[in-house]
């Protein structure tokens, strides 16, 4: 299989010179690599090439690395029935740089793209209706940023009495509850409530 992908890694690179920056077949996946400018044709080329055919769109997600400059991989996953293989393709890009939508190449990337812009930030150019997917429209920050709280600030609640969405401040609702970890085989060191008579 990883020959097969090398020679498509190669194919690839030379038929998109410019617009692939890498071509990387490690534990037997290929990833090409490509900048924001150059995604719609890698994705369009993967797409109707003869040789590729990648007609079905898998997934788009995002990966965040905050020590980068840019932070941001989107990452493409596609699929070729045809030829039995698959293909990943990566963008690198900041908060303010936005990536072309998919759309047009894929209909189907609609709401993938608005997923990635829901919990990463990341702006698709182009795209028909970019707004929240998973999370409440007056929702701030975006929740799979490495820098996303991790408690929050505010929680969301939908209130039957006011019949809309209301945002509170965090409080924890219980105390920190000390737990024994012991096997319920091997028996506790103290006496379980209700088992004092067994004795």
């Amino acid at each position: 299989m990883s020959e097969a992908l090398k020679d498509l890694a190669a194919y690839a690179k030379e038929r998109l010179d410019a617009q692939v920056q890498d071509a990387l077949v490690a534990f037997d996946e290929l990833t090409l690599i490509a900048e924001p400018g150059d995604v719609i044709a890698v994705l369009n080329f993967l797409k109707t090439d003869v040789q590729c055919q990648f007609v079905c769109l898998v997934d788009i997600c995002g990966a965040d690395y905050p020590a980068r400059e840019k932070r941001f991989d989107v990452v493409y996953h596609l699929l070729s029935p045809r030829q039995n293989q698959r293909v990943r393709v990566k963008v690198a890009t900041d908060e303010d740089t936005p990536v072309p939508s998919a759309v047009e190449v894929f209909p189907g990337a609609d709401w993938f793209e608005r997923e990635v812009y829901d919990m990463y930030g990341v702006l698709f150019t182009g795209h028909p209706d970019l707004r929240r997917l998973l999370t409440d429209y007056g929702f701030e920050g975006h929740p799979l940023r490495k820098d996303f709280p991790l408690t929050g600030f505010v929680e969301v609640r939908y209130d039957v009495d006011a019949r809309r969405v209301i945002y509170e401040p965090v409080e924890l609702r219980q105390e920190y509850r000390d737990f024994d970890f012991l096997s319920p085989w091997e028996g506790t060191d103290y006496v379980l409530p209700g088992d004092e008579k067994a004795k």
